[in-house]
């Protein structure tokens, strides 16, 4: 009975991964026929890379959590199959994606200044445009996973950053994200101190202050790692060497 209990245990981790690795190479296979294989194969490890950010810092507040899904033109996302037991837990897997995803985005950043590789500086400025638009203080993006620390009220904040950018640039993915925010919308303005919610968002001073920094230094450091990067592509196309 133990090997037989196993034996399904062993399958279902080893249909999780398939799944996983399933998802990841079809969104391979559709990026490739649009941006090129090159470009498609940096991207999608770029989001491999910040969504095991997540996961490895779930496991290591000893949450259960599931491998990265991939949908081509949405992203990847892991599936935390057990909720974070407080506030400061859950700010912990939401810094842990674009930290992990913004050292993945720096080591393509240095690597294509040094070898002269403009494909993969495309690739690198994806990296941190995706986790700087992650830094949105509005759940359920990651930024506002992590200053839910301070209080879910700045997720209020986050309303016409997700109103701002749609009328720049319209599309339907930010369409998706502002349903899928409307009901952490409503908590926050339904948030009190001394609500039933509480216990689960009460954190030390000096907790709320160090995520606090980690946010505001992060978000710092992609804009303007977004901005150089973009005025470098910029500046190759302007001399038509192309990316």
């Amino acid at each position: 009975m133990m090997k037989l209990l196993l034996l399904l245990l062993s399958g279902a981790k080893l249909g999780q991964l398939l799944s996983s690795g399933g998802t990841m190479l079809i969104s391979l296979v559709v990026y490739a026929f649009v941006y090129g294989w090159r470009y498609a194969a940096g991207f999608v490890a770029l989001l491999f890379v910040h969504e095991m950010g997540h996961y490895l810092a779930a496991r290591q507040r000893g949450l259960d959590v599931g491998l990265p899904t991939f949908i081509p033109f949405v992203g990847a996302w892991i599936e935390l199959k057990e909720m974070p037991h407080d506030v400061e837990t859950e700010a912990y897997v939401g810094l842990g994606g674009p930290l992990v995803g913004t050292v993945g985005a720096l080591l393509c950043y240095f690597l294509a200044r040094n070898h002269e590789l403009n494909w993969l500086l495309a690739v690198a400025y994806s990296g941190f445009f995706l986790n700087l638009f992650n830094m949105i203080p509005l759940s359920p993006f990651d930024g506002g996973r992590i200053t839910a620390v301070l209080s879910p009220r700045i997720w209020l904040l986050g309303v016409p950053v997700l109103i701002g950018l749609f009328f720049y640039r319209p599309s339907p993915m930010l369409i998706l994200m502002a349903v899928m925010a409307a009901p952490q919308v409503l908590q926050a303005l339904r948030h009190r101190a001394d609500g039933d919610d509480a216990a689960y968002y009460q954190a030390a001073p000096a907790i709320k202050l160090e995520y606090g920094a980690y946010y505001i230094a992060l978000l710092g450091f992609l804009a303007v790692m977004t901005h150089d990067v973009h005025e470098m592509l910029a500046a190759v196309r302007s001399t038509g060497a192309g990316v």
